[in-house]
């Protein structure tokens, strides 16, 4: 595609803003340069809260920006609507170059220095942006200083499109672009947060932990003082016969990894984790809230491999320990839904590799219990109830496929010896051999290519050392997060307002009598962005529903929610410790359809 041919008006832009943790975005400076014509537009904040865009953002004009998020972010703080046509060159750096080695990374620098452009120095941009984060007032120098940094990066769009046009993939390259509005409309609106319970948290947590150990460990036995002792947990597993994962010492393996597997195996080992997580990895000052109650931080779209979104742990409501969720509130008058879809992963892997096995199991509702049917392993008329031992086996061989898991992992995970999770891969490897000779290909194609990509065109390079079941599962992860991300843009396109993606899942929110409505339509769009991505196989999804004054609960967090909730109750006075009760609603619905940013 010749972009000039295509676009009368082609627009390089650049804002400058303040953000702080939270907030939206309060803009300081825009530049813009239009490439065919050379006219070029400075304007500084008073000019720009006064008016309309300057620009043109129709059918006929391409918008270029590099992580265009952040300017659309800008737009809205603006009230100025979004563009139609927008090239992102971020997202397309990081395509043409996911997997390999960035020296200077995958900013606006590390792209023009590996095309060969000079930029200016990282100091020097480091020193213009906490300029720009002061929030001001700024001098009249200072004013000049900080639009001639911002048209700095307009220039250097100017040399990077043209080095990068050649290895642009359209149109994909617009629909990853179309994203950003999204991500950018999700940003900006946020989670809503209990933030006075929050506050409570914070001022008390030094307080509660010691009692907080205290109430956990009761049921473990692990704990001396503050300190978690391996020999103890030695004994406890010991008695609970929990095979647990060792290091190559023979020790122990304590990582937070090897919890939360086990966790998955045996939910008993799930508070324990938490608590742990709770005293060693838990900052709660991190968790960025704005002064409307609000989680807001960027989404840092396409930074995971996958091509997912990978927002901080520590600033992202759905990042820490899952208790924490329990913060999500509706406001009065709303409510919020988590829709996502069942068993994406599996049903992705059914589509692409064609097995229509592995289609018809997926599309029996439950393609765990299907799996252990058409392997023989139960009965025709076997149910969730009556086989759920087989059925959770089963349940597990097919996560562990998903995951790469070996023999041994599974073993692990299901509490069997190994002949019986080996038992399990082999039923799996008979009972789905076209989507195992399609996986052998992917692999095969992805080492002797050097490359493989998803339905729309995102890549990776299998690099110098490639990881085979990184490979394996690439096209379940990576068509999963295509999946999302189209699914993000339908459904902001149809002015619902999302609050997060999470992995395959939308936490949307609406008012009250609108909540159903907007549910049975996200679910809709969900499937037909899946249809889409799938060739038409359409994949199902669940809601579960919040409504004010409950609020979100995860149910792995259940237990230690509750805990750190009465330990909080107990240290209050009886005015300051109501508390609505927590409820997670299950519902197919009533409806029939089955900031900074990088430099």
């Amino acid at each position: 595609m010749i972009l000039n041919e295509a676009f009368n008006e082609i627009w390089l832009v650049d804002f400058e803003f303040c953000a702080p943790p939270g907030e939206k975005p309060s803009v300081v400076c825009m530049v813009a340069l239009e490439v065919q014509s050379g006219e070029k537009i400075r304007l500084w904040q008073d000019e720009l809260y006064s008016r309309s865009a300057p620009i043109s953002l129709g059918s006929n004009a391409l918008y270029v920006a590099y992580y265009a998020s952040a300017e659309f972010g800008c737009h809205l703080s603006l009230g100025w609507p979004l563009p139609i046509n927008v090239l992102d060159l971020f997202t397309e750096f990081r395509n043409i170059t996911n997997g390999k080695t960035l020296v200077c990374g995958a900013g606006l620098l590390g792209a023009l220095a590996w095309f060969g452009l000079k930029s200016i120095d990282a100091a020097e941009k480091n020193s213009m942006r906490e300029l720009v984060m002061s929030g001001g007032p700024w001098t009249k120098e200072e004013k000049t200083a900080v639009l001639d940094y911002c048209e700095s990066d307009v220039l250097a769009l100017a040399k990077l499109l043209p080095e990068m046009a050649p290895h642009l993939d359209f149109p994909r390259a617009f629909l990853r672009g179309r994203y950003m509005k999204a991500a950018a409309h999700i940003e900006f609106n946020g989670v809503p947060i209990d933030y006075k319970y929050l506050n409570r948290l914070h001022t008390q947590w030094e307080d509660i932990q010691d009692r907080l150990i205290q109430s956990i460990d009761s049921s473990y036995g692990v704990f001396d003082g503050r300190t978690f002792r391996s020999a103890l947990f030695a004994d406890w597993l010991i008695k609970q016969k929990i095979p647990w994962p060792l290091l190559q010492t023979g020790r122990l393996s304590l990582s937070d990894d090897s919890f939360k597997e086990m966790a998955l195996a045996f939910p008993k080992v799930a508070p324990l984790r938490e608590l742990r997580v709770a005293l060693s990895q838990m900052r709660l000052s991190k968790l960025t809230v704005g002064s409307d109650n609000r989680n807001r931080c960027i989404l840092s779209a396409f930074r995971a491999r996958t091509g997912r979104n990978q927002p901080s742990n520590s600033r992202f409501i759905f990042g820490p320990a899952v208790w924490l969720r329990a913060l999500i509130k509706p406001s009065p008058g709303f409510g919020l839904a988590y829709i996502d879809w069942a068993q994406q992963e599996f049903g992705i892997a059914a589509a692409l590799s064609g097995d229509e096995a592995m289609k018809d199991a997926y599309m029996s509702g439950d393609p765990y219990l299907a799996f252990a049917k058409q392997a023989n392993a139960v009965p025709a008329k076997a149910t969730k109830e009556s086989h759920s031992a087989e059925r959770d086996q089963f349940k597990a061989c097919v996560l562990a496929v998903q995951y790469g898991m070996g023999v041994d992992s599974l073993a692990q995970r299901i509490g069997q010896p190994r002949c019986r999770a080996k038992e399990l891969l082999d039923k799996h490897k008979q009972t789905y051999r076209t989507f195992w000779q399609w996986s052998d290909a992917v692999v095969d194609y992805a080492m002797l290519h050097g490359r493989i990509w998803t339905v729309f065109g995102w890549n990776v390079h299998t690099g110098a050392n490639p990881n085979p079941r990184f490979l394996r599962n690439f096209l379940m992860q990576g068509n999963g997060a295509e999946m999302l991300r189209l699914a993000c843009c339908m459904v902001a396109d149809e002015g619902i307002k999302i609050c997060a993606p999470i992995h395959d899942a939308i936490l949307i929110e609406a008012p009250l009598d609108e909540l159903e409505k907007t549910i049975c339509l996200t679910k809709s769009l969900m499937a037909d962005a899946s249809a889409i991505v799938l060739d038409g196989f359409r994949l199902r999804s669940d809601a579960d529903i919040i409504k004010y004054p409950e609020r979100y609960m995860d149910s792995r967090g259940k237990e230690m929610w509750h805990a750190i909730q009465n330990l909080l109750n107990s240290t209050s006075s009886p005015a300051t410790t109501e508390e609505p009760s927590l409820s997670v609603h299950q519902s197919n619905s009533s409806c029939a359809l089955t900031h900074a940013r990088p430099i």
